[in-house]
């Protein structure tokens, strides 16, 4: 730009682009907009859910796409005292802008501003560039470096945004803003993206995948508020492998501008809208530093469609949702230190997968009952495991709470006689009413009394038995420490061996000692869980 060197626009040039010159080498904005239509807080596309349409700006609010570039990329020098900026409000830009491989150094500004054709982006670098409520076809910044902020609040893309392996070295900011699906379905395609502090992707409205896998944040990760549909596809978000080093929200969002604040929870006349998932979710492998928060929550799945978290691994894992997914929710393989959830939130029987999740600590939302806690173990469990009753075990007596620790692991054995011979659930059977497995040890000391009874009442109601031995000591017969003596193992009361019972007397002696010491035996099992806290 020759002509720039000395203070005048190059030739040729529209006088709108002159203007938008001066204004460039002054670092002020170039406002074009005729009035408060051009100024909707939010934008047409934003009230209404749908594309505007009406008549195209004219001339006296366009600028040429290559007038845009030469500004960008090889633009005049500031006026003294100033720093360049390309801040632009508006403005209808024709043409491809091209900015691809090139180097950005001036600071970009672009409010209610319209482009008729894709902004270029590859692999280009820039400093910070923000577009506020403007209207474009595609954005392709595949590869692009971003030094400080990246900022699309409010747009409308209506061919869908690229940021394959892009890197944002502070903020990518993109509240707000409505993307229509582009090529091979994906409206938002940013797998690989590299972003060192937030990303505020809040109150979006994204229709095809948006897809962020492999993609690392330095800080949060928001999509309060989000509505995110793939109608046919079979992903609406797809973050598989993302590792996001504070928090990812998956719950209700406001617009906090409007509301005048922006501090949580939101005032009461404020309404908050449900982050809605019209589609499958997919968070496989993603590993996140503080916590996964899933609450106000919509998932809308058709057919095979997921809420996947396979494998993930952070510290909390919030899923409260007022609503059970339509679909599968599946956490195999999941690694979770505290699990905060809702009695409400999961699905029934065969739509949950937990095999090989684990977790720390349970803090339900509200009041979760055990009974309803064991159910919840059922569903994730149409064939039995032992390990996720284990672990729901190990949780409980981590709170302190032995007892229900206890009757989860009851639990676990009855499910686990559904699967013996016909022989072993005979076996289990008897165990389960006579001593709980040895999780009820007391009821060990019931039955010891109640046959105690039983048998001290048989042997009174019949002669006392002959001696063993006739010509030497013979105790005094006594029909209650005989019968005690057959059922304690062990303790010799001196009654057992002293007589020699024959026929029926002698069947129920017999049987009095077997069953004593299989009581004696579970309940010594039981005790012995007691004193370990064990399994």
């Amino acid at each position: 730009m020759a002509e720039a060197s000395g203070g005048a626009p190059p030739q040729g040039w529209t006088p709108v682009e002159q203007r938008m010159w001066q204004a460039f080498r002054e670092g002020r904005t170039c406002d074009l907009r005729t009035g408060h239509a051009d100024r909707d807080d939010p934008p047409p596309w934003l009230r209404m859910g749908v594309p505007p349409t009406g008549p195209e700006w004219g001339a006296e609010r366009t600028v040429r796409a290559q007038a845009v570039a030469e500004l960008l990329l090889d633009g005049p020098a500031a006026v003294p005292g100033r720093v360049t900026a390309l801040k632009l409000a508006g403005v209808r830009i024709t043409g491809r802008l091209m900015l691809a491989g090139g180097t950005v150094t001036p600071y970009v500004q672009l409010d209610d501003c319209r482009f008729d054709d894709p902004l270029m982006l590859q692999e280009c670098r820039i400093g910070s560039m923000r577009m506020v409520r403007c209207r474009m076809p595609r954005i392709d910044a595949a590869r692009v470096q971003v030094s400080g902020d990246l900022h699309l609040p409010q747009c409308l893309v209506t061919g869908g945004v690229r940021l394959a392996d892009a890197q944002i070295g502070t903020d990518l900011l993109l509240n707000q803003i409505t993307v229509l699906r582009g090529s091979a379905g994906r409206a938002f395609a940013a797998d690989g993206l590299t972003v060192g502090q937030d990303v505020d992707a809040e109150l979006i409205d994204v229709t095809g995948e948006f897809s962020l896998r492999s993609a690392r944040i330095g800080g949060r990760l928001s999509l309060r508020g989000a509505t995110l549909r793939n109608p046919g596809g079979r992903q609406a978000l797809n973050a598989a492998r993302i590792a996001v080093e504070h928090t990812l929200y998956l719950s209700g969002g406001w617009n906090a501008m409007a509301a005048g604040s922006g501090s949580a929870p939101p005032p009461e006349d404020v309404t908050v809208r449900e982050f809605t998932c019209h589609g499958g979710l997919r968070l496989d492998d993603g590993r996140f530093g503080n916590a996964v928060i899933i609450s106000r929550a919509r998932f809308l799945l058709d057919g095979d469609q997921q809420v996947s978290l396979r494998r993930i691994q952070t510290p909390e894992l919030c899923f409260t949702v007022p609503r059970a997914p339509d679909g599968v929710v599946v956490l195999s393989g999941a690694r979770v230190g505290k699990l905060t959830d809702a009695r409400g939130a999961w699905p029934s029987a065969g739509r949950l997968r937990m095999t090989g999740f684990g977790y720390d600590n349970l803090t339900p939302l509200a009041e979760f009952p055990l009974r309803d806690r064991l159910a919840w173990l059922q569903a994730a469990t149409p064939e039995f495991r032992p390990e996720p009753y284990e672990r729901l075990a190990a949780a409980l007596r981590a709170a302190g709470e032995d007892a229900a620790a206890r009757e989860v692991l009851l639990a676990r054995q009855r499910r686990r006689r559904e699967t013996l011979t016909p022989a072993g659930r005979v076996w289990g059977w008897l165990q389960d009413i006579t001593v709980g497995y040895g999780y009820r040890p007391g009821r060990a000391a019931v039955w010891m009394a109640v046959l105690w009874a039983l048998g001290a009442a048989y042997f009174a109601l019949h002669h006392s038995p002959p001696a063993a031995d006739a010509g030497g000591y013979r105790p005094h017969w006594s029909p209650a420490l005989y019968a005690l003596d057959l059922l304690l193992p062990v303790i010799d009361l001196g009654q057992d061996n002293a007589w020699r019972e024959s026929g029926l007397a002698q069947w129920v002696a017999s049987l009095l000692t077997l069953l004593g010491w299989m009581l004696a035996t579970t309940a010594a099992a039981g005790a012995s869980r007691l004193l370990r806290r064990g399994s």
